[in-house]
C-alpha cells in the first residue's frame, strides 16, 4: 500500500520519519513552498523537505492545489492513500478523489472537539486534562470526516504547547502506522462525528496573548503555557512588551492587592497578584532584550514590592 504524504512542519516530520521505517512506501511528499528566513530572507527548505530529499522521495511544492499540472502529477503516482498532517490547506474535491482508497488526516485532538488550526494550544488554554490524536477519512469540510482511529493521552498542569506537541507527535506516529495496518487488512470501521460535540480551535493571534491580571491565576498560567512558543502571553513594563515564559500557581491572596501588582520578589520569581491567587512568574522576555529568569530581571530593573505590571 503506497502513500503520498502532505505536511511540512516538525509535527509532520516525526510522522514521516516513522513512515519511512514502516511497511508502507512513501512515493512522494507534498509540502508548502519554501519560506524566506534569516537576515538575508533567503528561501530555506524545511527539515521535513530535507529529510524527504535525503531519503530520495520526490517533493512537490504547489502554490495552487487546483492547478491541473499538479493534479496530473499526483495521479501519475497511483498511490493508495494520501496522508495529510499539519499541511495547513484544505484539499479540494478533485484531489480527495485521486488515491485508490481515500485521504486520511491525523489531527491533534479527540475529534469532534477542537476542529481547526490550533487544537493543542486551545486544549491547554482551556485547562483540559486529557487530549489525544484522531485519524479521520477526509472530506471537503475541515476536520469533519469520519473517524477511523483515536488515541487519548493525559495532560499535566506543567505541559506547554511545546512539550505536549512533542509527545503528541510520537503518539500520532504510532497511531498512524496502526491505522494504516488496519486499512491494509480491512479491519477498520468508520464512525461519524457527533455534531452536538463539535468545538473549534481557531488560529492564534498576537492579541490573544494580552494578560488580564483580573483573571484567576490558573487561567493566566494556562494562557502562558498554551501560547508557547508563539505568540506568547505578555504584559507591559515601562511601555515595552514583557513576555511571560514560565509561571506557577501560588497560594490564595491574604491581602487585597491590585491585580498585576508585584506582591513579593523571591529567588523562584516574581509573586504577582492575579484575580484570586498569586501567580509566580519564573521566566520573562522583555522586548529588545534576552530571555531571563524573573529574579534576575527584577534585580536588573530594580523592581520592588508594589510595582505594577
Amino acid at each position: 500500500m503506497t502513500l503520498i504524504f502532505f505536511g511540512s512542519d516538525d509535527f509532520a516530520l516525526v510522522n514521516l520519519q516513522r513512515l519511512i521505517s514502516s511497511p508502507f512506501p512513501v512515493v512522494a511528499c507534498v509540502m508548502r513552498p519554501d519560506k524566506p528566513k534569516g537576515r538575508g530572507m533567503k528561501l530555506a527548505a524545511s527539515p521535513t523537505k530535507e529529510f524527504a530529499l535525503k531519503n530520495k522521495i520526490p517533493v512537490l511544492q504547489p502554490t495552487d492545489l487546483n492547478e491541473a499540472s499538479f493534479i496530473r502529477e499526483l495521479q501519475k503516482f497511483q498511490a493508495d492513500i494520501f496522508v495529510v498532517i499539519a499541511y495547513g490547506k484544505i484539499l479540494p474535491a478533485e484531489i480527495l478523489k485521486i488515491p485508490k482508497f481515500f485521504c486520511i488526516n491525523v489531527h491533534g485532538s479527540l475529534l469532534p472537539k477542537y476542529r481547526g488550526a490550533a487544537p493543542i494550544n486551545w486544549a491547554i488554554i482551556n485547562g483540559d486534562h486529557t487530549t489525544g490524536v484522531t485519524v479521520i477519512k477526509m472530506n471537503e469540510i475541515m476536520d469533519a470526516g469520519e473517524i477511523i482511529n483515536a488515541q487519548s493521552m493525559p495532560m499535566s498542569d506543567d505541559d506547554t504547547a511545546v512539550t505536549l506537541r512533542a509527545r503528541m507527535a510520537q503518539t500520532s506516529a504510532d497511531l498512524l502506522v496502526k491505522t494504516l495496518q488496519a486499512i491494509a487488512t480491512k479491519k477498520f470501521q468508520l464512525t461519524k462525528q457527533d455534531l452536538s460535540d463539535v468545538t473549534y480551535a481557531p488560529k492564534l493571534t498576537k492579541e490573544l496573548g494580552v494578560i488580564n491580571w483580573k483573571e484567576d491565576a490558573a487561567a493566566i498560567h494556562n494562557l502562558v503555557r498554551g501560547l508557547l512558543p508563539w505568540p506568547g502571553a505578555f504584559t507591559f513594563f515601562e511601555g515595552k512588551r514583557l513576555k511571560i515564559l514560565e509561571t506557577g500557581i501560588g497560594p490564595k491572596l491574604t491581602e487585597k492587592w491590585q491585580p498585576g501588582t508585584i506582591v513579593e520578589i523571591k529567588q523562584e520569581g516574581l509573586r504577582i497578584a492575579a484575580g484570586d491567587k498569586i501567580l509566580i512568574v519564573k521566566k520573562v522576555h522583555l522586548e529588545g532584550a534576552k530571555p531571563m529568569d524573573a529574579h534576575s530581571f527584577a534585580i536588573g530593573h530594580k523592581l520592588t514590592t508594589g510595582c505594577q505590571l
